[in-house]
């Protein structure tokens, strides 16, 4: 749906993007996270067409930047970090003026209006200028004119900026709901957002991708190692450690410690190239032990964010 290829932005001397390239499919929510100056809002102008980039390429709904952009424009839906929006118009007004934009005619034009009204929680204030809304309504506003063409993807600069806790959770929500059909780039500097609605995460850093996947993923690469709190129960715990140490999928045991007579907690280093949990799991089925806790050590995405932004990695981009 969205293939990124050897993207760059020069601004003179400035090289704001350098190389990017990554790949999104239908029905993906991808969290785009880095610090300011990363590059973030430079790849979402280029792949909605308002700029071109400086070297590198990039289709969208099998449509390329260069050669078809009025038909990637068409694709997208977007909503940036400032939400285009007339102060004068009421919401209806603006709604039916991006509506008129985007082709929409007659009785669907209508239900368009009508399904991101409702989508976008605008009922109460349908009738209001835009200019004498709330932050979070006219967020809302913005979101409405990104979707109201119903298009394939969607490009979301900082959607949730201005909402109070309750307008965020709707707005995840709703985000959640489009991401089942449509393809979505959500850039966000709230962590836990991209914890809640992302699938998958492109972190950026000085115009390049240092890490991406699942916090799981990310985590495991950074350590090189997957932790793990291991608690069972059962008779010869002593023989346990000496079998657990003899598993392949262990490489070793950082501590262990006797909680009762019949139960015993282990910290394990284990293989991330292998699936351990589930070895340890059919290891202890078949030694008659009883796993009371099983719990992986990962990191936190702060953490992920802090260490790669911060601290400074090796590019794995």
């Amino acid at each position: 749906m969205i293939e990124v290829s050897g993207l760059g932005k020069r601004y003179g001397s400035l090289e704001a993007v350098k190389g990017v390239s990554f790949e999104i499919d239908k029905g993906e929510i991808v969290g785009l996270l880095g610090p300011n100056g990363a590059g973030k809002t430079t790849i979402m102008k280029i792949l909605t067409c308002y700029m071109f980039p400086t070297y590198g390429d990039a289709n969208l709904n099998g449509y390329n930047i260069f050669d078809n952009p009025l038909d990637v424009k068409k694709s997208v839906g977007y909503l940036p970090e400032n939400a285009p929006l007339y102060p004068d118009l009421t919401v209806d007004e603006y709604l039916n003026f991006m509506a008129d934009a985007r082709g929409l005619k007659g009785n669907s034009k209508r239900e368009r209006i009508e399904l991101v009204i409702d989508e976008c929680s605008l009922e109460d204030v349908i009738y209001r200028s835009i200019g004498n809304l709330s932050k979070g309504y006219r967020q809302r506003a913005g979101l409405a004119q990104a979707i109201i063409h119903n298009p394939e993807i969607l490009i979301l600069d900082e959607p949730t900026t201005g909402l109070d806790p309750n307008q965020i959770i709707e707005i995840r929500e709703l985000i959640k709901k489009l991401g089942e059909e449509k393809t979505v780039i959500l850039s966000t500097h709230i962590l836990q957002e991209v914890e809640a609605t992302c699938g998958r995460v492109l972190i950026l850093n000085e115009g390049k991708i240092v890490a991406r996947g699942t916090t799981e993923e990310i985590g495991r690469e950074m350590k090189g190692e997957v932790m793990l709190d291991l608690t069972l129960k059962g008779k010869n715990l002593s023989e346990a450690r000496v079998e657990l140490e003899s598993l392949e999928v262990v490489r070793k045991i950082m501590n262990s410690k006797k909680l009762e007579e019949e139960k015993m907690n282990f910290h394990l280093s284990l293989d991330p190239e292998k699936e351990s949990e589930e070895a340890i799991f059919d290891w202890a089925v078949k030694k008659g032990y009883k796993i009371l806790a099983m719990i992986p050590e990962r990191f936190s995405l702060e953490d992920i964010f802090i260490k790669l932004t911060r601290e400074g990695v090796k590019n794995v981009n």
